[in-house]
């Protein structure tokens, strides 16, 4: 029999393995980012090794509920970069983060988005005739109820008076790069995902953006955890908050949350 604390075991091995290949000379740090910023971080993991000379971090990426649990249950990171507040300031809550370090990072919006070569047209508004532009498909998204991306959906609907129609025809993923596969793959007519995961999939197009203000604002923050001791840790936090890797994000459609940025 598999108890909980022996599936936590075996998870935690198995990320061990991945983040340490045989052979491997000063592993860099583990980072747990949600899975939103791949795009971005894979780039700027490359930069800050050129840059620096010093060993890439390891990167783990899923939805924010799942590291944070993760994080909760001892997984060794040093670096948490989560796509909303409230799982940062769950960790926070158990003294799992070294608060003064802790920043908003970035902003990001969300969209609906259709495979590339679609048809559809909608305007995100109350009234918004959502089941005739799904024709009987299912509307992708991540988890409304833990996955910030989801949670961020079923905000912006319930403010808009949509959701008693949509509620009932999601088709919901572990994180929000797994419904804009669903929707790239054409397995979903429509999905909800951030405009940056939609810049970074050719096989979707957005077609409309949420208004602003329909939702809570998405924020990125990014914290030390309690009991990392990498010495790089730091360094490379200071190196996600700085030009280098500022542009890399705004290129990849991130904006800077407004002022001021320390987390909260």
């Amino acid at each position: 029999m598999v108890t909980r604390r022996s599936a936590l075991a075996l998870s935690l091995a198995a990320f061990a393995g991945f983040a340490f290949p045989a052979g491997a000379q000063s592993p860099g740090p583990v980072i747990f980012a949600a899975a939103s910023l791949k795009t971005a971080l894979d780039e700027i993991a490359t930069l800050w090794t050129r840059e620096t000379g010093q060993p890439a971090p390891r990167l783990s990426y899923a939805g924010s509920n799942a590291l944070a649990r993760q994080i909760e249950q001892g997984a060794p990171a040093d670096l948490f970069l989560s796509a909303d507040l409230d799982w940062m300031d769950a960790l926070a809550a158990k003294a799992l983060i070294r608060p003064e370090t802790r920043v908003n990072l970035l902003a990001n919006r969300i969209a609906i988005v259709a495979p590339a070569d679609s048809k559809a047209a909608l305007t995100l508004q109350s009234g918004a005739d959502l089941a005739g532009a799904l024709a009987g498909g299912r509307l992708a998204t991540a988890n409304v109820d833990s996955v910030p991306a989801g949670k961020y959906a079923k905000a912006a609907f319930e403010k808009l008076g949509l959701w008693a129609g949509v509620k009932d025809r999601l088709a919901q993923a572990e994180n929000v790069r797994a419904a804009l596969l669903l929707v790239a793959r054409g397995e979903a007519p429509l999905g909800v995902v951030y405009t940056t995961d939609a810049a970074a999939e050719p096989k979707v197009r957005i077609v409309a953006t949420f208004p602003e203000d329909s939702h809570p604002p998405i924020l990125y923050p990014v914290a030390l955890l309690k009991d990392s001791t990498h010495p790089l840790a730091p360094r490379f936090l200071d190196f996600l908050k700085g030009p280098a890797a500022r542009a890399v994000f705004e290129r990849n459609g991130f904006s800077l949350p407004a002022s001021p940025r320390q987390g909260s």
